[in-house]
């Protein structure tokens, strides 16, 4: 396990005495794809470690239309935001496909953050990272273009998860089209445009839950 928590960018500058202090108040759990973990506006009394598969943090208009915020994937961990300021969740999450966490309720993690200080570092340099790119995605939607905006988040996803083989990029895809509009903020209609003319000029290949981003034809 703890091999599985040095993976986890929130744990970057901890040994292996400091990671075996979380593994012992952590509980491993598996759930099968669709599972709502929390909803938004719950009580936070849980902060979670992926493992394993992937995870869509995501809210829902008055209207009941769904936005995906996020996808939270192996080596990332989600849920801390609630446990620090006391307040309700600000997103669901729910399981895009069977899916592996690490849980650590509310208490045993504050008395983590009081006795080790570099986890509580680690943790104020993530929020500063997720906050910057919450800034970076509002610069998005008010000054790119649709397709500008699906190209991004399809080369942004394949930097952070993907795996490269000289000039292709494999990734694994657990997001169907329109949780890939919503996270990109365009139309299904615009989404599938764009993704129809990558894959003609060989930017784009889709296989089985995954795509294949050609580096070389992109920058042709």
């Amino acid at each position: 396990m703890i091999q599985w928590l040095k993976k986890v960018s929130l744990f970057d500058n901890l040994n292996d005495e400091q990671l075996d202090n979380i593994v012992r108040i952590a509980h491993r759990r598996t759930f099968p794809a669709g599972t709502v973990l929390f909803q938004e506006k719950d009580l936070g009394l849980t902060f979670y470690v992926v493992l394993s598969g992937s995870i869509k943090l995501f809210t829902r208009s008055q209207a009941g239309e769904e936005k995906v915020l996020s996808v939270v994937n192996a080596g990332e961990s989600f849920g801390e935001l609630s446990l620090l300021d006391g307040r309700p969740r600000s997103a669901s999450a729910q399981t895009l496909e069977p899916t592996s966490v690490l849980e650590l309720s509310s208490q045993a993690f504050m008395d983590l953050l009081q006795t080790h200080f570099d986890i509580t570092r680690g943790i104020l340099s993530e929020l500063c990272r997720r906050l910057r790119q919450t800034n970076e995605q509002v610069n998005d939607l008010t000054f790119l273009d649709g397709r500008t905006r699906v190209l991004k988040n399809l080369i942004t996803m394949a930097g952070r998860n993907g795996k490269r083989d000289g000039q292709i990029i494999s990734m694994h895809m657990a997001l169907n089209y329109d949780e890939l509009a919503q996270l990109a903020g365009v139309s299904k209609a615009v989404l599938s445009d764009v993704l129809r003319e990558l894959e003609n000029r060989g930017v784009l290949q889709f296989g089985i839950n995954e795509y294949r981003l050609n580096l070389a034809k992109l920058r042709g």
